[in-house]
């Protein structure tokens, strides 16, 4: 803490002229908690990576308005509809243009889908899309027909998760993404920095933010020090300890959700008795107010609870000790391996105070006979523990991590999660598999009422995971600029949306 409040210091004694120079100029900083291993658009759904190329560097057919809650909108199409069931038409905009100075076609969305869902790169595209089959006919240079196969009703939403690059783009990850969006990406400092530039030659209007520079610090202190000092104007992610000035600290409504994944193909994870005792074992109220934000929600299902067939019938499991211990004596007595030590696998500064958080609930889970020991991993690493193919003879695990859903409809959640073959799933259950086809499939009321049956199995029968918090997040803003956080904030942030005062 001593370090801390000597580094605050020394950015203070420097504010004087940083923020001199910066009320002058309409460049950004963005400090923000982790460095990025990629800068590929096909991976932009990944919220570290997201926050600085999404809508920025690369955009998509459609795009949902969650700050103004204005729902689907337009931006690379123009309009769209159903021409036949399970066919959308999609006319794209004219005046359109890559960085590169090539032009926006239908070609570009057809390569663009086709990129994502290929199974020769290794993209996130595809696990919000489920078994369902994409297939793209260019009609002529403006206009596109995207066929689901089954038939998706929400595919325009879904359109939301492709970014478009130019279709001379190859199939490998690129550290040089080409888009069509407001900024193009002209520096990239491993380790140290990324910067955007503005350019001329968008189509649409010309932000405010002439080119941001992102740096990483992981320490959430000095992110907000240096917001407080002028040498960065935005921290998206800083502690609630440290947001202690109203004039730049915003919390907002986070669209993460925090859990762990149970491994359910490895014992004794796979003893449903074992799962139940692992959530009981754990005070999730000893959490609030302490180690997490004051309006952290105990969480039962993956999704926050402003999703589309939200279950309020769905309670969480309560803090039960001896409850817990009960249930491990019973499974023990039927021959499960209940000394079998767990690894809760972490990710080093996916939120402030993750370390201790899970310290603490490997507390918890020893307190009532589990040997539980930590293992932390930067976000690379963590990743190859985190998505399929998982580690071969990796023992029984708890995989800690946040999940964002902020596009209001589970279907962003359930398939990659919970099916059988999804990428992050930990369990294999038929019935859940075709719950989450029927959902998938469903309009209307039925939609909403399958969803609603989907999240009481996964909590009450299954047992899935170890559910534990719908997310707070707290954010520094410089008061030179005009910037309100909201929940879209945790997995974009467009700088267009950036003002001057």
């Amino acid at each position: 803490m001593k370090s801390k409040r000597i580094l605050l210091g020394m950015l203070m004694a420097t504010s004087v002229v940083t923020t001199g120079y910066a009320q002058a100029s309409k460049d950004v900083t963005v400090v923000l908690d982790e460095e990025v291993d990629l800068v590929e658009p096909c991976m932009a759904t990944r919220s570290n990576i997201g926050r600085i190329i999404l809508q920025n560097v690369s955009e998509t057919l459609t795009e949902l308005d969650v700050r103004s809650n204005k729902g689907l909108m337009p931006r690379l199409a123009e309009k769209w509809e159903e021409s036949q069931p399970g066919t959308w038409r999609f006319h794209l905009r004219k005046d359109a243009k890559f960085s590169d100075g090539s032009a926006f076609d239908a070609a570009d969305v057809k390569h663009s889908i086709e990129r994502a869902m290929s199974d020769k790169i290794s993209c996130e595209t595809p696990r919000y899309f489920g078994d369902t089959k994409i297939e793209a006919k260019v009609v002529d240079d403006n206009t596109i027909d995207i066929t689901a196969t089954p038939a998706q009703p929400i595919l325009p939403l879904l359109m939301t998760l492709v970014t478009i690059v130019p279709s001379e783009t190859p199939i490998e990850f690129t550290r040089q993404p080409i888009g069509t969006g407001p900024y193009k990406l002209t520096e990239w400092k491993a380790g140290q920095s990324i910067t955007l530039e503005r350019r001329d030659d968008y189509w649409g209007t010309a932000p405010a933010v002439t080119k941001a520079t992102y740096v990483f610090r992981a320490d959430p202190a000095v992110r907000a020090a240096m917001v407080a000092a002028g040498e960065a104007d935005l921290a998206t992610n800083i502690s609630e300890l440290d947001a202690t000035d109203p004039k730049m600290d915003f919390s907002y409504l986070n669209s993460e959700t925090f859990y762990m994944r149970v491994d359910t193909s490895i014992k004794p994870l796979d003893d449903v008795r074992v799962r139940k005792a692992l959530n009981m074992a754990l005070d999730r109220d000893a959490f609030i107010g302490t180690l997490l934000p004051k309006g952290a929600v105990k969480a039962v299902a993956m999704v926050p609870p402003s999703t589309l067939g939200w279950n309020q019938d769905v309670k969480p499991l309560p803090f039960d000790p001896e409850g817990a211990k009960k249930l491990l004596e019973e499974a023990k007595a039927d021959g499960v391996a209940v000394d079998t030590p767990i690894t809760i696998v972490g990710r080093t500064n996916n939120f402030p105070n993750v370390v201790e958080v899970l310290e603490a609930a490997q507390q918890m889970f020893e307190a009532v006979g589990f040997k539980v020991k930590l293992q932390m991993y930067e976000v690379a690493e963590f990743e190859k523990q985190y998505s399929k193919p998982y580690p071969e003879n990796r023992g029984p695990q708890l995989v800690a991590a946040q999940h964002d859903n902020s596009r209001g409809d589970p279907v962003f959640s359930m398939y990659f999660k919970y099916d059988s073959k999804g990428r992050q799933s930990g369990i294999s259950d038929p019935k859940v598999d075709q719950m989450i086809a029927d959902a998938t499939a469903a309009t209307g009321d039925k939609r909403t009422e399958d969803w609603k049956n989907l999240i009481a199995y996964l909590y009450n029968d299954v047992v899935a995971d170890v559910m534990m918090f719908h997310m707070v997040g707290f954010a520094r803003v410089n008061p030179r600029i005009d910037f309100t956080p909201t929940i879209a904030t945790n997995s974009q942030l467009q700088l267009s949306e950036i003002g001057f005062k």
